[in-house]
């Protein structure tokens, strides 16, 4: 897609959300936008759904309840951006730049977001079923009441993240750092946190119910009204 009909597209949509005449919704289903500058673009409630945002700079971008099933995000820069309640079920996150961003209640059902950077970024609500979150980077992340069921979080980085009240059943924590989390009523439920590390990590009142706690640092954890039942702690 070229710049000018990119722009020509920006403004229309511009004209839509301010309800002026000539305006129209942006839809850029599928659209090409490798390495695009989107850079604070004002793509409330558009439509991307398939589009390829390899490497893009969405940096400051709002996209609050846009529509991003599928997207490309590979390596894109989406640091501060504004993602509240966007659809992003199935979206390719690999390495994204996603430090500070806001992400409430957002879909990421399935999404890829291996390696990405979320240092300091609001998931409080998100929905993050069945992603992939190998080696993410979600050190002092809010995901509190988060839905992490069945996620990938092998050796991610969780250090000071607030999981408050998150749903963890059956997920892999296998060589994650937790160190200094708040897990308080937590549910952890089948949850795989083999080699673990939840130094002084907050677990009152979490749920651990048939966990694999062997070989997890526990060192200086509190788990004060935690279920420990069927924990296993060796394998």
């Amino acid at each position: 897609m070229t710049k000018e009909k990119l722009k020509d597209i920006l403004e229309s949509h511009l004209k839509y959300l301010s309800e002026e005449p000539g305006g129209k919704r942006a839809n850029l289903e599928n659209a090409y936008l490798v390495g695009a500058n989107l850079e604070n673009a004002y793509l409330l409630d558009a439509n991307l759904v398939g589009a390829n945002l390899e490497n893009a700079n969405l940096v400051g971008a709002n996209l609050v309840g846009a529509n991003l099933e599928g997207v490309n995000l590979d390596r894109a820069n989406l640091y501060r951006a504004d993602l509240d309640r966007a659809d992003l079920n199935g979206a390719n996150l690999k390495e994204a730049n996603l430090k500070e961003a806001n992400l409430l209640l957002v879909n990421l059902v399935g999404a890829n977001l291996e390696n990405a950077y979320l240092v300091g970024a609001d998931l409080l609500r998100a929905n993050l079923r069945w992603a992939n979150l190998r080696y993410a980077n979600l050190e002092e992340s809010d995901l509190r009441w988060a839905d992490l069921v069945a996620a990938n979080l092998v050796r991610a980085n969780l250090e000071n993240a607030n999981l408050e009240g998150a749903n963890l059943k059956g997920a892999n924590l296998e060589a994650a750092d937790l160190e200094g989390a708040n897990l308080l009523r937590a549910n952890l439920r089948w949850a795989d946190l083999r080699y673990a590390n939840l130094d002084r990590a907050v677990l009152k009142g979490v749920n651990l119910r048939g966990a694999n706690l062997g070989w997890t640092v526990l060192k200086g954890a509190n788990l004060k009204g935690a279920n420990l039942e069927g924990v296993k702690k060796y394998e």
